[in-house]
């Protein structure tokens, strides 16, 4: 086994403000996917060298701010994205916190009220 996460997904209520609020996140295009009985979106991710995941608005989808959180990829410094988190509809529950060796991270809730952190060697 390569990964413990092999694919995630982040339940949404309102896809566009989502899709706005990961854009800005990120600073690229959310990619819509068919999804029966929803919408879906993917985020930027290396389809053939790691994992991916994506926001997905649907029945049995609802978002929370309890339970797993998923550590998304904050580049190469995780300042970049957590900067761009309040502007864009979320609140910064955690700012950027060292984990030693481990790099850093920083936990934010999404438009939705879904509880994501952040993770960055720098």
């Amino acid at each position: 086994m390569t990964n413990a996460i092999n694919w995630f997904e982040i339940p949404v209520n309102d896809f566009d403000r989502a899709k706005k609020f990961y854009e800005t996140l990120y600073g690229g295009e959310i990619f819509e996917m068919p999804f029966p009985g929803g919408r879906y979106g993917m985020l930027p991710c290396d389809m053939q060298n790691g994992v991916g995941g994506g926001i997905v608005k649907g029945e049995g989808f609802e978002p929370s701010d309890k339970g797993t959180v998923v550590y998304l990829n904050g580049g190469d410094d995780l300042s970049t994205p957590l900067a761009k988190v309040e502007a864009a509809g979320g609140k910064v529950l955690m700012p950027k916190t060292s984990i030693g060796e481990n790099g850093f991270m920083a936990h934010f809730l999404d438009t939705e009220g879904n509880h994501v952190a952040l993770h960055s060697m720098k």
